[in-house]
């Protein structure tokens, strides 16, 4: 006679390892921030800057193993250096795009130099473009953890004021809101999210993460808090079942990542058509 799966079995055998612990831990953070920021990124219409600032961070990435410093600090650099200035020189969400892709061609040349100077980076590059939570130390856990602290209190400092100046950013200036300074707090923000998700999903696959669950969430309701609530809960569900399945299956975590929260807006969208 066979016995079905024993739960808490699997349970202990995967937190049996400190990579997986690590691994959940951070993906566990890295859900939460992005489930968040990534609501707002998709009620301002930036999944291009989002983008933007993930191939921008890729090229302060490689440009920071060139030195010998973790590429994590790199791409945090040169993400949140270019999310002020896209801020700056477009200060109206919808006037944004020529300057995102101003600065985004700059960054990814200079992303090109370095890597040419930088022979052993290929390694670094896979890991960076397509994610590598499993080889996250609980030094990495840490940084995450503290940097997301931080992008979690500026939010809930500037939240009603963003909130409102991305639902009617004209309204919002009459009424005399700085618009131009809570579109630069939102560029920094996204900047650190950006930084911390790249470890599970990577530079090409950051929508999985900081868009999807968020454009799903708004299609299950209007309500900001419940739609914020249940972003986050996508990108955490979608996080912690694609490490369990990577773990018995000699796949990367962002595939599963990636497939579930595409599947998932999938079928959102075909339930409730708009």
């Amino acid at each position: 006679m066979t016995s079905g799966i024993d739960p808490i079995s699997v349970f202990q055998v995967v937190f049996q390892y400190a990579f997986m612990r690590h691994a959940f831990e951070a993906g566990t953070i890295v859900a939460i921030v992005a489930g968040i920021i990534g609501y707002f990124v998709v009620l301002r219409r930036s999944s291009f800057a989002a983008h933007a600032m993930a191939e921008i961070g890729f090229a302060g990435a490689a440009g920071a193993s060139l030195i010998g410093v973790s590429p994590v600090f790199g791409l945090l650099g040169f993400s949140t250096v270019s999310g002020a200035g896209i801020a700056v020189l477009g200060n109206r969400i919808k006037e944004s795009d020529i300057e995102i892709g101003t600065v985004l061609a700059f960054a990814l040349g200079l992303g090109v130099l370095f890597i040419s100077l930088y022979t052993g980076y290929a390694t670094e590059a896979y890991s960076i473009l397509f994610g590598e939570i499993l080889g996250i130390s609980s030094g990495d856990v840490l940084l995450t953890l503290a940097l997301s602290l931080v992008i979690l209190a500026v939010t809930a400092i500037v939240y009603r004021p963003l909130l409102f100046a991305s639902l009617d950013e004209d309204v919002a200036e009459a009424k005399g809101m700085p618009t131009l300074l809570l579109g630069v707090v939102f560029m920094l923000l996204l900047a650190a999210a950006v930084s911390i998700a790249v470890q599970v999903v990577g530079v090409l696959l950051i929508f999985a993460l900081m868009v999807t669950p968020a454009a799903t969430a708004i299609r299950l309701t209007k309500i900001p808090s419940r739609a914020i609530l249940a972003s986050v809960l996508i990108a955490l569900l979608a996080t912690w079942i694609g490490l369990f399945v990577s773990f018995f299956e000699p796949y990367p975590v962002s595939f599963f990542v990636t497939g579930i929260v595409f599947v998932s807006y999938l079928f959102v969208r075909f339930v409730y058509p708009r």
